[in-house]
């Protein structure tokens, strides 16, 4: 893993997951690849946890459901999409504060 890379990333990220999902494997593979750290919540059983989900996301239910420092990223679609645009990068290099400045 590239130092350099894992060194940048200073933003808080969560991912809306259930055990069985290929999109979730692949989402967190790729934030592994970033060297970001993230926290997971398994929706898969936890009915209060999927409605907060669908809540933070706008109604949208499918998973993963990615956020990056409180921003709804979408899915693994959308966060891979960023991720070709070179839009990825500078999201995780972001720290938490300096959103919120």
């Amino acid at each position: 893993m590239n130092n350099a890379i894992q060194n940048t990333v200073r933003a808080h990220v969560e991912i809306y997951t259930t055990p069985i999902c290929p999109y979730c494997v692949r989402a967190k593979a790729l934030l592994k690849l970033k060297g970001a750290s993230y926290a997971e919540h398994n929706v898969g059983m936890d009915r209060a946890a999927w409605e907060h989900m669908v809540e933070r996301a706008h109604g949208r239910r499918s998973v993963p459901q990615i956020f990056i420092n409180d921003r709804h990223i979408g899915g693994f679609d959308d966060m891979d999409a960023l991720n070709r645009r070179g839009e990825l990068d500078p999201l995780l290099a972001q720290s938490p504060e300096e959103v919120d400045a």
